[in-house]
């Protein structure tokens, strides 16, 4: 480091650059969130199925993404399906990657919080004459947020740190922002020093927002 002359004011200059490759990474991390989430509630009730023929492919659809890198199925989605004429833009299989993957971890979320429930409420709601989506409307899934909503935010900041793998992709999201940046100015300690900062500012806001929210969410009556 002897001589070196840190300059960040080049990477201050693209600030606006960097904070718009943010916005992509927060987008694509919401929408990967919600998308999760509905794929992970679809599959806990798969994986909680009576019916074999249901609950064996959940449980493959598991087992094979938590056991394979988020990197290879990002690859295999965008590079694999283009060998079988399938073409999808970079940013559609960045986000169908990370909604697959995350879709998985959320399935055993969403399946522990459902678990969590005491049969003995899902026996008064069937006495009540409820069907089944009705007890999982009306009874289950208002009472199971409550267990899955603390997992369910480390999830989304784990979301937003693992979508710079987009990137690999070319998809334009802070991290392929930044790795431009260093390229062109060649002061790559500054430029991912910089996007350190905003990551970490990012996923601390956030996390502070989640908390505050379900605070709110979940407060006990006085």
């Amino acid at each position: 480091m002897r001589g070196y002359v840190f300059q960040f004011g080049e990477v201050f200059r693209e600030l606006p650059m960097l904070l718009d490759g943010a916005l992509t990474t927060l987008h694509i991390s919401v929408l990967t969130l919600l998308f999760s989430l509905v794929v992970g509630s679809i599959g806990a009730l798969c994986r909680m199925s009576h019916l074999r023929w249901i609950r064996v492919p959940a449980t493959w659809y598991v087992e094979v993404i938590r056991n394979t890198p988020l990197l290879v199925q990002l690859f295999f989605i965008y590079f694999g399906l283009s060998q079988i004429n399938i073409d999808v833009s970079n940013y559609t299989a960045g986000l169908i990657g990370l909604v697959l993957n995350n879709g998985a971890y959320l399935t055993e979320i969403v399946r522990a919080g459902i678990q969590a429930i005491h049969k003995g409420q899902f026996e008064a709601g069937y006495s009540l004459g409820l069907s089944f989506p009705q007890l999982m409307r009306h009874v289950v899934f208002p009472q199971a947020f409550r267990v899955i909503y603390p997992p369910m935010c480390n999830q989304f900041i784990g979301i937003i740190l693992w979508s710079s793998l987009v990137s690999t992709i070319s998809v334009h999201d802070l991290a392929l922002r930044g790795k431009e940046l260093a390229s062109t100015t060649f002061r790559s300690f500054e430029v991912y020093t910089v996007l350190t900062l905003i990551y970490v500012a990012m996923t601390l806001v956030i996390s502070g927002l989640l908390k505050l929210i379900g605070r709110q969410l979940f407060r006990q009556p006085a």
